[in-house]
């Protein structure tokens, strides 16, 4: 019997996927499979992860959005301690729903996992004290080979939850804070990325 639950093709965007696990809990805590690729392959998703990473961050970081240029990497990605809101754009030229966003709540309590196809730029906001991240990734990471998109582009239209603040021309989190006065965290990096529009013309 299976161990997870697949919702495919979430927010009508073909690819990507949300995961749920069986948890098996009793008095003393629970159990569940965080990975099987036996239970993916039944369900028509076969993919070879090759790597393995983790970050911590406070309350409101955000990073992103992120994705790879000439060595795109497909991502499941889950949170094991605190919540973050997770995005992915869909950045596939060749896609019916080119330049349309998605995300989903993740957290330690609802245990849910986020995969995101080669092809879309990714990143992810902090809404809890402290929140640990957890990604499988099917390719090894390539120095110099990220690539980024403006977490705030008016055009692809992210509904940040609990983000407070007006776009500015640009991606500085500067005026930027969530609803209990925490300022936006993005580093510099983040925060010259250009939006989908000059993306395109580029």
């Amino acid at each position: 019997m299976g161990q997870i639950k697949i919702e495919k093709n979430v927010g009508g965007v073909e690819g990507l996927c949300v995961i749920e696990p069986v948890v098996h809990g009793d008095s003393r805590g629970y159990f569940m499979e965080t990975y099987s690729q036996r239970d993916m392959a039944e369900q028509g998703i076969n993919i070879v992860f090759v790597q393995d990473n983790q970050s911590m961050s406070t309350k409101g970081v955000l990073r992103g959005l992120h994705f790879q240029k000439s060595f795109p990497q497909t991502k499941l990605v889950r949170v094991i301690k605190g919540r973050v809101f997770d995005v992915a754009v869909d950045l596939r030229a060749d896609s019916d729903t080119y330049g349309k966003w998605c995300g989903v709540e993740l957290s330690e309590e609802n245990k849910k996992q986020f995969l995101i196809p080669r092809g879309f730029a990714h990143g992810f906001l902090v809404l809890s004290d402290v929140a640990e991240f957890c990604y499988k990734c099917d390719d090894f990471y390539h120095p110099n080979d990220e690539g980024g998109l403006a977490w705030n582009d008016p055009e692809i239209g992210i509904e940040w939850p609990e983000v407070v603040g007006e776009y500015n021309g640009t991606a500085s989190a500067e005026g930027y804070h969530l609803l209990d006065d925490t300022e936006l965290n993005l580093s510099e990096n983040d925060q010259k990325w250009k939006t989908f529009k000059e993306l395109v013309l580029k």
